[in-house]
């Protein structure tokens, strides 16, 4: 009995990731090809040939995304797109939205942007514990000037769902840079620490050379 029981945990080692996988990827790409639904009736590619192929709804959104920074790229699309963005910024409710969106956006994907650069340890939710943070900024003139001190802003993640989380603003000196990077701070998250990152190449080479050094020593 324990034998078939060992054996059909193995089993759901290796079947629970990749189903889940798959469902996340199958999910993702029917969201993606339901967009073709928005093309015109007879302009669809259903109609065009006659049955749905799956995966044409990605194409369409990596060629658009594409498209978009390709045009956006020159002289005439800069332009275009200011003027679009001057005019969503006219429009009472939508400006608010919009421009707060797009805030986040060009500080989160921007290339010299600061935020989610870094993990961090953090004292949450009470100062006997910590928890993994990420970096996302220095708090807003108006909340400064509040503080004494230097603080920094982060988000702190939930568990297992990182997408859900709070943000707070805690002093600088609280906090602890992570020797992991972003990705593997997220897969300690979301796994509940059980995918623990392993040993940086730095963190490697320091711990041979500290054992070098200690072996030196006692041969001495």
């Amino acid at each position: 009995m324990l034998l078939i029981r060992r054996y059909f945990v193995t089993g759901l080692l290796i079947w629970v990731p990749l189903g889940i996988t798959l469902w996340v990827i199958s999910t993702l790409v029917g969201a993606m090809d339901s967009l073709l639904n928005l093309l015109p009736q007879g302009s669809r590619p259903i109609d065009l040939i006659g049955f749905h192929i799956p995966g044409l709804g990605v194409i369409l959104v990596v060629a658009t995304v594409l498209s978009t920074g390709l045009f956006a790229a020159n002289i005439l699309g800069q332009r275009l797109l200011r003027f679009w963005e001057d005019l969503l910024h006219r429009i009472p409710v939508v400006k608010s939205i919009y421009g707060s969106v797009k805030q986040v956006s060009d500080t989160v994907l921007s290339d010299s942007g600061q935020a989610f650069r870094k993990a961090l340890l953090v004292r949450y939710p009470h100062p006997d514990s910590w928890t993994v943070a990420f970096l996302t900024g220095n708090p807003a003139p108006e909340l400064a000037r509040h503080l004494d001190g230097e603080y920094v802003s982060v988000y702190v993640p939930t568990t297992p769902n990182p997408t859900s989380g709070y943000f707070i603003v805690v002093p600088r000196a609280s906090t602890v840079e992570l020797d992991m990077s972003v990705d593997e701070a997220l897969k300690y998250v979301i796994s509940m620490g059980v995918v623990a990152p392993g040993p940086r190449p730095a963190a490697i080479a320091a711990a041979a050379a500290a054992a070098s050094k200690n072996d030196r020593n006692q041969m001495g």
